[in-house]
């Protein structure tokens, strides 16, 4: 039988601090709590674990938990086409690779400085691997991110333009703690992309760090962007405070397209 809440009158339920509680939670967005304070309170119950500690642990927990899906939510927006870490890169294939330098960037400390990063390599040797890697490691640390092609990004540039929305899509990327631009030299740009692009990237000079892949030396950099003047302006900037990794040798792709043919046609 229920008994009667002095303070309103109306029978008093015994689930009703459980539903309030629970109510509360919810409003308050403390989801991991609300998940998991029934257990912790009868582990602790059981510990004779007093209640400030008690709610150390939920507390620790929401924490946890609220940083694991700020990290899931960074590596989407991130847009990285796969998921790739440092652990799985075989450094001892690329010897001209400093991978000190890598290690010491996955810190992300650079991003804190505003300074680049600058990839250069014939193709296949792993380039857009560490990128990738570096950005993960990024989100991890709280930045954020954004991945993409040059060919992808002057699409993107253009598009915006042509619908008058370039100021708001450059504000965007602007906004990007750390902005990874794959495969500069693949495809020669237009005049016009290259010019936007050349604008997109100075507008983040010492404003945010920008990291490039490219499988073409500084020297042949004008021939994808069409100008002498606007290459040099450009390496102006993306070099005035920037790590450049040389990461030249023989295909990655190409050594494991050899080992697949040895193993079925040994």
């Amino acid at each position: 039988m229920s008994s009667m809440d002095p303070s309103t009158g109306h029978p008093e339920t015994t689930d009703t601090p459980q539903v309030l509680l629970e109510h509360h939670l919810s409003a308050l967005r403390l989801p991991t709590i609300l998940r998991e304070y029934d257990k912790v309170a009868q582990q602790c119950a059981a510990e004779s674990v007093d209640y400030p500690r008690f709610l150390l642990r939920i507390t620790e927990l929401e924490l946890l938990d609220r940083e694991r899906r700020a990290i899931e939510r960074r590596i989407r927006q991130a847009r990285f086409p796969v998921l790739k870490s440092l652990d799985s890169f075989e450094f001892l294939s690329i010897p001209s690779l400093n991978k000190a330098m890598v290690l010491e960037l996955a810190r992300c400390e650079f991003i804190g400085r505003r300074e680049n990063v600058l990839l250069l390599g014939n193709s296949g040797t792993g380039k857009t691997h560490i990128a990738l890697a570096l950005g993960l490691a990024a989100c991890q640390h709280g930045h954020r991110v954004r991945f993409t092609t040059a060919a992808a990004l002057v699409n993107e540039l253009i598009e915006a333009r042509d619908e008058r929305k370039l100021l708001r899509f450059q504000k965007q990327i602007a906004s990007y703690e750390l902005l990874i631009v794959d495969e500069l030299g693949f495809v020669p740009l237009s005049k016009t992309g290259a010019e936007l692009l050349f604008e997109m990237l100075s507008q983040r000079y010492e404003r945010g760090s920008t990291l490039v892949t490219s499988n073409l030396p500084f020297a042949e950099w004008t021939e994808v962007l069409g100008s002498e003047r606007l290459t040099g302006a450009l390496l102006d900037r993306l070099t005035h405070h920037v790590h450049i990794l040389e990461m030249n040798g023989d295909s990655f792709r190409l050594k494991q397209s050899k080992r697949k043919r040895a193993t079925t046609n040994p």
